[in-house]
């Protein structure tokens, strides 16, 4: 399930772009960004704890089957029609990233109870551990994505671009790789205003588990997970309308420079991840009880 949550995820990210604002995802791997489920990439956890979260994750896994999967089929029937219509526009693409980010905001209500109950199990060492390895993760992105000249990072980001995109579309033409050079180029310093605005988040969440016996604590971790925007750096609320039409318009004019071929390889990916979602075990047995 995993696999085919990472397959739509990909999808998402191919076609709407905005996910270097940390908004469009929906495999556990991507909620990592709303809180750590995969804590053993954080700190040690012991065998109670480990127990707990996996009874607990096969919970959330088996409702967002049930629950939400039927809808992401909703939303790739809407995507295969915007491409067979020829619709792939603007307000169409809006639309699309907001149903997503709905998505998003109803998986993190789901879960912030556990996240509460699962932050304030932690020990003083574990906190530090968590702090430690946010800390670890910042380095590593600053060297991957800041710590060399803005050219290169423009350079390094619009090839990350079409790697994501050739899955999809298939090789870009000449003219759709300038589009997306000229996208990348008009991003500017986003590497580090997108990492800026992690670390501050992450480093909200440490100083907020670390008061995990306060009474306020189940509020501030719901703030934390539900309402992400408040949190936001003032560079990262200044740049994200940019980032995401800019994105959008992108997309646009991809689809817009589109062959023949690339739109019939867009519509096979869409059907494959159809198939995908509609083979999941859990996914038919919740349809055969509602026939029941």
């Amino acid at each position: 399930m995993r696999t085919v949550l990472k397959t739509c995820t990909s999808l998402w990210l191919s076609l709407l772009l905005v996910a270097g604002c940390s908004q469009i995802g929906l495999t556990y791997r991507h909620l990592d960004l709303i809180i750590p489920w995969s804590l053993g990439d954080y700190l040690a956890m012991n065998a109670t704890q480990k127990d707990w979260l996996a009874e607990r994750l096969k919970e959330h896994l088996t409702w967002h089957c049930t629950t939400q999967i039927p809808d992401y089929l909703g939303w790739l029937d809407r995507l295969e029609n915007m491409v067979e219509t020829n619709q792939v526009n603007a307000t169409q693409l809006e639309a699309r990233t907001s149903e997503a980010r709905e998505a998003i905001a109803t998986i993190s209500r789901e879960i912030t109870p556990s996240a509460v109950e699962l932050l304030r199990q932690l020990d003083d060492q574990q906190v530090a551990e968590m702090e430690a390895a946010f800390a670890k993760d910042v380095n590593k992105h600053e060297a991957e994505f800041v710590d060399q000249p803005l050219d290169r990072q423009i350079k390094d980001r619009a090839q990350r671009m079409e790697k994501r995109l050739n899955p999809w579309i298939g090789k870009l033409s000449a003219s759709q790789r300038d589009r997306v050079t000229q996208w990348s180029t008009s991003l500017g310093e986003q590497n580090r205003v997108w990492i800026d605005n992690r670390a501050h988040w992450q480093s909200l969440l440490v100083t907020a588990v670390k008061q995990r016996q306060a009474p306020d604590f189940d509020q501030k971790i719901a703030r934390l997970l539900q309402d992400r925007k408040t949190f936001w750096t003032p560079e990262y609320r200044a740049a994200y309308d940019h980032t995401e039409q800019a994105a959008i318009s992108l997309i646009t004019d991809l689809m817009a420079q589109s062959t023949p071929e690339q739109r019939q390889k867009l519509l096979a990916k869409i059907a494959d991840v159809r198939q995908d979602f509609t083979q999941l075990s859990c996914l038919k047995g919740a349809k055969k009880a509602q026939a029941l």
